[in-house]
């Protein structure tokens, strides 16, 4: 298929090559020349503006925007909604608000113009893992772009198949799901966002426990000089907590043992306070969730050794750097 990308950051870009790896034609555009350049010397088609990709888009156009959400996103739309015409579909994948999602999908809607959200989970790591998606958005639309999703998905690979799952079908299996109309796709990544934030502080906690051992205060008879880089890695082996987020903590801690490039200072991007309103507007309890918000939010007044495993999970996943406080 032919997709239109905006936005060749971090994971636009990767997205944009793993599509042409598989054959898909890409029309490329970002605020950035020398990006466009980059992605256009690897067989993309580069285009300098908005305009210049609709022409170069064959009907009916397909064009995904995976900039930052809030106002870049907002603007993006708005500019395209003008240009695109009856049939195209506009695909937000960034990690917009699911309500921002609904409010657009009309505005566009009246012009006849498809909306679509594709939560999309897979950080610097998705060029070659592939990208959870999760797809809000009129059913027909998505089917069309079927071929689309199924490229940048994981795939079955080689994960274990849940019993049972076998006379289910659908998509879930190849790591992309239709969650249902507009809207769903991110609501439903904003709770997967929420719970990673919960499960990252756990375990940023529990190293800062086991570094603690060491410590004065505890009584000498029981004061442990744990290697917590080598617990992180036997972790990763058997245990019931084996995971991405222990596999990308063993990695950190091997590159840096006491974590002294970060500071603690975490950021948060959006997700953890929505699933939190989302908890509140529906009387749902979500306290490890809201805890661990509220923990990030201290973060950047005095940090800890948990919040630098955070800061340390955050790199690894996604790139994310540090900013300072109040930044």
């Amino acid at each position: 298929m032919q997709l239109g990308m905006i936005g060749l950051g971090r994971m636009g870009a990767n997205m944009a090559r793993r599509l042409m790896r598989a054959g898909h034609q890409i029309v490329a555009y970002d605020r950035s020349p020398d990006a466009v350049k980059q992605l256009a010397g690897e067989g993309a088609k580069g285009v300098d503006s908005l305009g210049a990709m609709v022409q170069a888009l064959s009907k009916p156009r397909a064009v995904w925007i995976m900039v930052p959400a809030g106002g870049p996103t907002e603007s993006t739309v708005n500019e395209l909604a003008e240009k695109l015409e009856p049939g195209d579909t506009i695909i937000d994948g960034g990690n917009s608000f699911f309500k921002d999602d609904v409010r657009r999908s009309k505005i566009v809607a009246a012009k006849k113009i498809n909306y679509v959200d594709a939560g999309t989970s897979g950080g610097v790591y998705g060029l070659e893992r592939g990208y959870c998606l999760m797809v809000g958005g009129d059913k027909e639309v998505v089917q069309r772009l079927d071929p689309i999703f199924k490229t940048l998905a994981p795939g079955r690979g080689e994960v274990e198949r849940t019993p049972g799952r076998e006379k289910l079908g659908g998509t879930a299996e190849e790591g992309y799901l239709h969650c249902g109309p507009v809207g769903s796709g991110h609501f439903v990544k904003m709770v997967h966002n929420g719970i990673e934030y919960g499960i990252m502080q756990a375990i940023a906690e529990g190293f800062d426990i086991m570094r603690g051992a060491r410590g004065e205060q505890v009584a000498e008879d029981i004061r442990y000089q744990l290697p917590v880089a080598d617990i992180a890695e036997v972790w990763r082996r058997g245990s019931v907590l084996s995971s991405w987020l222990i596999d990308l903590t063993a990695k950190a801690m091997v590159e840096d043992p006491e974590l002294k490039k970060f500071t603690g200072s975490v950021q948060d991007s959006g997700e953890g306070r929505w699933t939190v309103m989302a908890a509140i507007e529906e009387g749902i309890s979500a306290d490890v969730i809201a805890t661990s918000l509220f923990t990030r939010f201290r973060s950047r007044q005095d940090h800890s050794f948990a919040e630098k495993v955070l800061s340390a999970m955050r790199f690894q996943f996604g790139g994310h750097v540090e900013r300072p406080t109040g930044g």
